[in-house]
């Protein structure tokens, strides 16, 4: 009689259509290994849509770290992956790191793995913050790639240990400018804090001063005392900073607001 054995489910992500072919290829020659490939940020969120409402959800996800991103610099934009935190924007950069943060946020169950060309300590960091499990080069060998497979679905973290020093550095640069952001945030008054997540909702000045019954005159003096103590010279500044120190934007009711004054 056979032995029924648990089969993972992998999805490789990679717009170099050999490269994710011959892994997928390689990969499904193991005995407990289901494996798809999507070339695109896109095609990966609808699998990963159908998967779900099918029953049958992937377990792991490897995704190329220079996913999307153009020759140019720039990133193409795709639907947000469904289950994102209403009130988050519509579109999304395709690059690696943004998709692993969508599917963490829309389907947390999923493990992935991160393939990159090289070492990349500021990446990496981005990659295990965005919800990552793993860094792994493309080039290691297939031994190495399913024993990282394997861990991540025991809820290991796997980094090349040459990556472990320069990871550990960038996330501790990251935490201290994010206790630092903190600690002016609270450097403000109840009300200007009020006004501070207004900004961060993208409120201007005269829908501002409708949410909180005050006159436009005093918004503005409450929003330059803002920009004074957080040590910015405008709303972007200060919003980017209150992003840091986990600063979320007001909840928003149905009323219909004035938007975007005060971005410039």
């Amino acid at each position: 009689m056979g032995v029924s054995v648990a089969r993972i489910r992998v999805l490789v992500v990679d717009d170099h259509r050999i490269f994710a072919e011959s892994l997928a290829a390689a990969l499904a020659a193991e005995p407990d290994v289901d494996v798809s490939a999507a070339g695109s940020g896109p095609a990966a969120l609808r699998c990963l849509e159908r998967a779900a409402a099918e029953g049958r959800r992937y377990d792991v996800m490897l995704v190329d770290a220079e996913l999307g991103i153009l020759a140019t610099g720039g990133t193409r934009t795709v639907p947000a992956p469904r289950g994102t935190p209403e009130g988050a924007p519509a579109t999304a950069p395709v690059d690696g790191i943004s998709l692993v943060a969508g599917v963490r946020s829309g389907q947390p169950q999923i493990r992935t793995v991160v393939l990159a060309e090289k070492d990349d300590p500021r990446r990496a960091a981005m990659a295990l913050q965005a919800g990552a499990s793993g860094w792994v080069a493309k080039d290691c060998s297939l031994q190495r790639l399913l024993t990282v497979i394997r861990g991540v679905l025991r809820d290991e973290t796997h980094l090349p240990a040459a990556l472990l020093t320069g990871v550990l550095r960038e996330l501790t640069a990251t935490r201290k400018h994010r206790t630092e952001s903190e600690q002016l945030v609270e450097s403000l008054t109840p009300r200007e804090r009020e006004v501070l997540r207004c900004m961060v909702a993208g409120l201007g000045r005269k829908a501002v001063a409708e949410r909180l019954f005050l006159s436009p005159h005093t918004v503005r003096t409450h929003m330059q005392n803002v920009l004074g103590k957080l040590g910015v010279h405008s709303t972007l500044a200060a919003v980017a900073l209150a992003r840091r120190a986990g600063v979320g934007p007001a909840a928003l009711t149905g009323d219909v607001v004035e938007r975007g004054g005060q971005l410039a």
